[in-house]
């Protein structure tokens, strides 16, 4: 019999700051460090470069482990598609640590495949369904920010010294458009949003 390759996946997304806590869990569950394969990105699809190593590992022989079953991933297709990769196509299992349910070593039967298979498709809809609810969250943050005059993005920069002399004098036909920005040292098209904006705002 080949010995058992105990692997360990982690994602955080950039923002956030759980990393330590999934290593913590991943090496308390027998996962050698060498072995834990990690992303920084969102959960949103499994085009992840660490994500596809692994993959290119798992066999029969393979156990993964992961903190909780959002690490892997917060599409709700995707995450059933590639739960049925690693457990059928690769024939490896995998272990959720916060939810003992999901370990596919235990009962391999078909009433244990199919439980397995219930409360995945249940927390994969849910792991999505929260990283839509976060993202509305987020829209609905910033439109809230913006309605109280919350600026987001650079700041823009200062006019030139001699925008508005060039502005009126296109204005009154005296020169182009052309010459006009590129005077202001602007490209046309910024030169006449910048008109725009000033003339809307006086």
């Amino acid at each position: 019999m080949s010995k058992q390759k105990i692997y360990g996946y982690m994602r955080v997304s950039t923002k956030e700051q759980n990393e330590d806590r999934q290593r913590l869990a991943l090496l308390e569950a027998g996962v050698a460090e060498r072995m834990i394969y990690m992303d920084k990105q969102s959960g949103k699809d499994f085009n992840r470069v660490q994500y596809k190593r692994l993959l290119r590992k798992l066999d029969s022989d393979s156990v993964l482990f992961i903190k909780s079953i959002d690490r892997l991933g917060r599409n709700y297709t995707e995450l059933n598609e590639q739960w049925r990769v690693i457990t059928k196509e690769k024939g490896a299992d995998i272990v959720v640590i916060d939810m003992p349910i999901l370990d596919t070593r235990r009962e391999k039967n078909l009433l244990g495949t199919l439980i397995s298979d219930l409360v995945l498709t249940l927390f994969s809809y849910v792991a999505e369904n929260e990283r839509t609810n976060i993202k509305q969250r987020q829209a609905e943050g910033i439109a809230a920010a913006k309605a109280k005059g919350v600026q987001f993005g650079r700041p823009p920069l200062p006019l030139p010294d001699n925008f508005h002399i060039m502005r009126e004098e296109w204005r009154n036909g005296t020169i182009s458009m052309q010459k006009a920005a590129e005077a202001c040292g602007m490209n046309p098209k910024t030169f006449y949003s910048k008109v725009i904006h000033y003339e809307k705002s006086v």
